[in-house]
């Protein structure tokens, strides 16, 4: 790698991480910027994994030491998340870069359109309200997809615990253990398959953990007024991303 590309990739790490803490959909840039390095789009999709994996673990760190844990609350999301994402991770193994393009361009569509509503934000709510069988399939779904493309599974998270009425700040802690459980799924499955190239895939773990600190730190102290504005250029990095502008 060149001293350009390694200096894009600790950037777009740091900022990704901190995008992705606050609401989500930091891996548009990343992925990109793997291709960029000469990476193959299949390829950047599994080492992008490495830098959301620190950059998971420094962002629930952060949380926890501002008060923040998403721990005791995210039993209920974990186990079908987690099941997802290994069943996403070995179906998305099975494409080729042709067919990987294909499928993550139809799977926006669904995830545009839920993003068109805000969350709803309930400051008396103690946590989710769906049913279980109902959660489960939610998260389950959630899972599935994050372990196949990664890109946007926390504003997916955010969107899905805000509408069942826990606070922004809250639901970003929660979303993150959630994240980094995905991630561990996930991510054996393309180291066995060859898809992680290790050397950028370093690089932009480095940006990533720093920005996942900086993340957790910024929705704490920022609190909502901070995560919406963000919560809305994640939003529409991914329509400009579905409709083909970058």
């Amino acid at each position: 790698m060149s001293l350009v590309n390694v200096l894009l990739l600790l950037a777009g790490g740091l900022g990704a991480g901190v995008v992705n803490t606050m609401a989500g959909g930091g891996s548009l840039l990343t992925v990109p910027l793997l291709v960029l390095a000469g990476v193959p789009g299949t390829v950047a999709n599994g080492s992008n994994r490495v830098g959301i994996l620190t950059s998971t673990v420094t962002a629930a760190v952060g949380f926890r030491r501002l008060g923040y844990s998403g721990l005791s609350r995210v039993l209920p999301v974990l186990a079908p998340v987690a099941v997802g994402a290994v069943i996403g991770a070995v179906l998305v193994e099975q494409l080729t870069d042709e067919a990987f393009e294909r499928a993550f361009g139809f799977l926006m569509v669904p995830l545009l359109l839920i993003s068109l509503r805000p969350p709803r934000v309930s400051a008396s709510s103690t946590g989710p309200t769906w049913s279980g069988p109902m959660a489960a399939t939610v998260f389950l779904g959630i899972g599935i997809y994050g372990g196949a493309f990664q890109a946007g599974i926390g504003l997916l998270l955010v969107l899905a615990l805000s509408r069942s009425g826990v606070d922004l700040v809250l639901a970003n802690s929660i979303k993150v253990v959630v994240v980094l459980a995905v991630t561990v799924m996930a991510l054996p499955v393309f180291v066995i398959g060859g898809s992680v190239d290790w050397g950028p895939a370093l690089v932009l773990a480095a940006g990533y953990a720093v920005g996942g600190f900086l993340g957790a730190r910024v929705t704490v102290t920022g609190g909502e007024k901070v995560i919406r504005p963000v919560l809305v250029v994640a939003v529409v990095g991914f329509a400009g991303r579905l409709i083909g502008l970058y």
